[in-house]
This record gives structure tokens, C-alpha cells and sequence, in this order.
């Protein structure tokens, strides 16, 4: 296997002919939420699919628009694992053009360089390994638990585990936190390619087996983390047993995150708080809760961001379907943009109040 970096220069310029020769889909992201998600999801279908792609108006609704660290790191690791062709690939772009060579197995290390997620930047990438021919090592270095992106945990304990259902092997592991503003997480990643996905049916939540709330804290005060599980204690009516303050090693913050995992017989979900500058301890815990009661209340077994990242896969595997809460603006979008690349059909149907199901088919 092959080694890569960031910084290795892989631009072909042949592919420019390709480029010119080959349908190029036109992408306007502001789209929807008009956020990173639209040129994730179309950086990793358009290696899977082998279609380039043009993509304008990036991150248009968002506070600063266009390509900042994270969403730069996500675009050169496509760029690494496929020998892709790319114009536009600069801090502060919002349009890139984007086309892709055939993907290659290999050790590859990716560093953002700031807090930026590094589990929105193995968003990118992880499906097109699953379809490499070889295994693949990562190395992800900067954020692994940040607002606005799935952290770590969720990973592990909640996604991973349904991919493997349908098929891939997909290991991770925590190597050093990374929490905003700092950074300097890492992950390490291991991906054994799996020519299929097995389509995935879940309907039903079944019965809740444990529930866990778990405070990470580190350069802060542990009384944040502990008024954090407090309120856990006093709105969800979870026994002592069930609540975990869990100190980190002093460099590898200042952080606080807030995790609820609920376990259940056919599924696990997990809702998380992170302290913010300025916001109590109470105010964190309560969003969390608030999700975490949410999702109980309605009994379907996948969550509103759950649901988000199941499309990618059950569009690839080209069937299969869940039930969740009502799906959100996010959700909504990402459809739109796989339909970009994916003949299938995406339907979403109302079953009651808050629950609704979604279906794939080709």
C-alpha cells in the first residue's frame, strides 16, 4: 500500500480532458440548509460513482460562507484517495469543480490544523475506501468533539455498529481528544473494503435496556460536569448508577461534553451537550435532555442526526428503510444531493406525530 499526505500533489492533469469529456453535475449549495454537508455528500458519491461534479455557492448560508479549514481538509482527503482533478481548492473558494480517478487503497494521515471535525472529514472519505480495492489506515487529526458534528462516541457506539449490519468493517479509535477551540485530537481509523452494502431494515426500537449520561471535563472545573449530570439526574429520573463524571488528562483540553446513550434491543442512540463559553452548565445539559426525551417519547428507533447519516449507505446499497423523528431541513438536503448522483428514490412518510419512515429503493 501506498502512503499519502496532504500536501503530496496528485493533481492529474489529463483529467482535465476527462472533465471536458465526461457530464459534469452542476451543484448549487445553497441548497436547502445550504451548509458543508451538500459538498461532503458530493465529494464522497462523486468518487463512488466516478461522475465529476461542479459545485457553486458553497456553504452560502452560513455565518462565513465558502471553504474554510475543515471543509478544505475534507476536499484535498478526496482529492488523496481518489487522484481526483480540482479547480478552486482555496480558503475562502465558493466553487469548486471535482473530478475523480478510481480510488486507492493506502495509509493515509489528514490534519485540519485547527478544532475542525475530523469525523466530518471521514464522512468524505470512509465510503469510497469501502469500495477500494485494499485496506485502508487513517490517521485524522483536529477536533473529535465538536459542536455541530458527530462526535467520537457517536461513531463508535451508534453509527459503526448499524454499518457493520450492513456489511463494512470499519474499526476506530480514539487516540487524544480534541475539543474548540484548540484541536489536537486524533483518530485512527481502520477500513476493510466490502463490495456491497447490504441493505438495512429498522422499523422497531424494542425495548430500552440501560441508559448512561457521561460528562467529559477537562481544564474546567469538574463542578461543571457534575451540575451537568445533576440536571440529567433531576429531569430524566436516571439513577446514580447511571451517571459518570469523567476527568481527562489537563492537555487535552480545556473541554466539556455531555453524552446520553440510550441502549436499546435493536438499536443505541446517543445525544450530546458541549459547554460553550458564556452558557451554563444547566442550559447545556437541558439541550441534550431535551433530545434525549424527545426520542423516547416517540419510540422510533433512529434519531433526526442518526437519520442523516444512514442515507449515504442505504443509498448505496440501493434499498432499505427505518423509522425516526420528523427529518430535519439537514436531512432533507443531503436527499437532494445524493439524487444528484444515485438513480433511486427517497420517500418520506408520515406515520404519526414526529415519526415518520424513511424508505430507499432503486
Amino acid at each position: 500500500m501506498k502512503t499519502y499526505a496532504l500536501n503530496l500533489q496528485v493533481h492529474n492533469q489529463n483529467n482535465l480532458m476527462q472533465t471536458i469529456s465526461k457530464q459534469t453535475i452542476e451543484i448549487d449549495g445553497a441548497m436547502g440548509e445550504g451548509g458543508g454537508q451538500v459538498l461532503r455528500t458530493a465529494l464522497s458519491l462523486s468518487i463512488c460513482t466516478g461522475k465529476p461534479f461542479h459545485i457553486n455557492n458553497i456553504r452560502a448560508n452560513r455565518k462565513k460562507p465558502g471553504l474554510q479549514r475543515q471543509h478544505l481538509t475534507a476536499v484535498h482527503a478526496a482529492r488523496d484517495i481518489s487522484g481526483a482533478y480540482i479547480e478552486g481548492d482555496e480558503m475562502g473558494s465558493i466553487a469548486l469543480r471535482f473530478n475523480p480517478n478510481k480510488v486507492q487503497s493506502g495509509n493515509y494521515y489528514f490534519a485540519i490544523g485547527t478544532a475542525g471535525s475530523t469525523t466530518l472529514v471521514l464522512q468524505t472519505v470512509l465510503y469510497p475506501l469501502l469500495l477500494a480495492d485494499g485496506d485502508s489506515h487513517l490517521i485524522l487529526n483536529g477536533g473529535t468533539h465538536n459542536l455541530l458534528a458527530p462526535p467520537f462516541d457517536f461513531l463508535d457506539k451508534v453509527f459503526l455498529p448499524i454499518l457493520k449490519r450492513m456489511g463494512a468493517q470499519v474499526t476506530i479509535t480514539l487516540e487524544r481528544y480534541g475539543f474548540y477551540p484548540r484541536g489536537g485530537g486524533q483518530l485512527k481509523v481502520h477500513i476493510t473494503p466490502t463490495p456491497h452494502l447490504n441493505s438495512l431494515h429498522l422499523r422497531e426500537r424494542g425495548q430500552i435496556l440501560t441508559c448512561r449520561a457521561k460528562a467529559l471535563v477537562t481544564g474546567i472545573p469538574e463542578q461543571v460536569a457534575q451540575r451537568e449530570l445533576q440536571r440529567v439526574s433531576k429531569k430524566l429520573k436516571w439513577k446514580k448508577e447511571c451517571l459518570e463524571l469523567c476527568p481527562l488528562p489537563s492537555d487535552q483540553g480545556p473541554g466539556n461534553v455531555l453524552l446520553l446513550e440510550i441502549q436499546s434491543e435493536h438499536i443505541t442512540e446517543i445525544f450530546t451537550g458541549f459547554a460553550q463559553r458564556g452558557v451554563r452548565a444547566e442550559a447545556v445539559a437541558d439541550g441534550a435532555i431535551k433530545m434525549a426525551k424527545d426520542y423516547l417519547a416517540a419510540e422510533a428507533p433512529v434519531s433526526e442526526y442518526l437519520a442523516d447519516q444512514l442515507l449515504i449507505p442505504l443509498a448505496l446499497a440501493g434499498k432499505g428503510e427505518f423509522t425516526t423523528l420528523t427529518p430535519s431541513h439537514h436531512t432533507l438536503t443531503n436527499i437532494e444531493v445524493i439524487q444528484h448522483f444515485l438513480p433511486i428514490s427517497i420517500a418520506q412518510t408520515q406515520l404519526k406525530e414526529n415519526v415518520w419512515v424513511i424508505k430507499v429503493k432503486n
